[in-house]
């Protein structure tokens, strides 16, 4: 089992997430947890380049486009942390991670 953990940031935006698309953050997280940060079967799921051990996927597609991203803090005691959830338009990932 991994531990997910969030930064400030990523659990004020958790909040602000339409219904769906929470429901669909929640699906992930539970994923995260059993199979760890590689899930290549979420939509347009990612390693971001140039940032070690960051992830990205889509939670939902169409506009505005939903993404989640997060970064393995701990391999050895497992430890995911989410970065950011929100919309595309507004993820910096040369910020994020």
């Amino acid at each position: 089992m991994w531990a997910v953990k969030f930064s400030g940031k990523a659990k004020k935006q958790t909040v602000k997430l339409p219904p769906k698309v929470r429901d669909s953050f929640k699906l992930l997280i539970k994923e995260l947890q059993l199979l760890g940060p590689v899930l290549p079967q979420w939509p347009n799921f990612g390693k971001i380049s140039g940032k070690s051990q960051c992830y990205h996927c889509h939670l939902k597609k169409g506009r505005p486009t939903y993404v989640a991203v997060w970064q393995v803090k701990e391999k050895e005691i497992k430890v995911i942390e989410v970065r950011y959830v929100g919309p595309h338009e507004s993820a910096d990932y040369s910020r994020i991670c």
